[in-house]
């Protein structure tokens, strides 16, 4: 068993949120198509199509950065700290009064980015950890995610 206190800051959501987009179709289109016609106005010096890629390329992250920081400041979730229960039965999150469990089986995926760990309990919810929160049990956080996972649903560099 291992447990553990996180408190999401916006720049916690703000990495969830980069990664979450950036791995959909729709990100990876519309980074795409951004540096598509940022290359193309470049060789044809095509003015219009340079800052047409230039918006497009960097819409997405300034509105996922303004929206990560309205989410902290609105939602009372992100107000205090989750605690989590990891044991082999699944993973038990609770904050005050409430306490949620999740089975194992019933969690999605779990990927990583270079300041967060992401647990995935939904295709669009996801528990993060930061991993400079973890500190010394971001070895043992996962492991345990590892082993109780199938290994084509974990997607996790240390």
């Amino acid at each position: 068993m291992i447990e553990f206190d996180v408190k999401i800051g916006a720049g916690d959501l703000y990495d969830y949120m980069l990664a979450h987009s950036y791995n959909s179709a729709s990100g990876i289109l519309g980074s795409g198509v951004g540096a598509v016609m940022v290359t193309v106005a470049l060789m044809k010096a095509q003015w219009v199509l340079l800052i047409g890629g230039i918006v497009l390329l960097l819409y997405l992250p300034w509105t996922l950065f303004i929206k990560s920081r309205q989410q902290v400041l609105s939602n009372p979730t992100f107000k205090e700290q989750l605690h989590y229960v990891m044991d082999d039965e699944g993973i038990t999150v609770s904050q005050g009064d409430v306490m949620q469990k999740q089975a194992w089986e019933d969690l999605h995926k779990a990927v990583s980015t270079g300041k967060s760990i992401i647990l995935y309990t939904s295709k669009v919810n996801a528990s993060i950890f930061p991993k400079n929160q973890l500190g010394d049990r971001k070895g043992l956080v996962i492991e345990m995610i590892s082993t109780h996972m199938p290994s084509r649903k974990v997607k996790i560099r240390g």
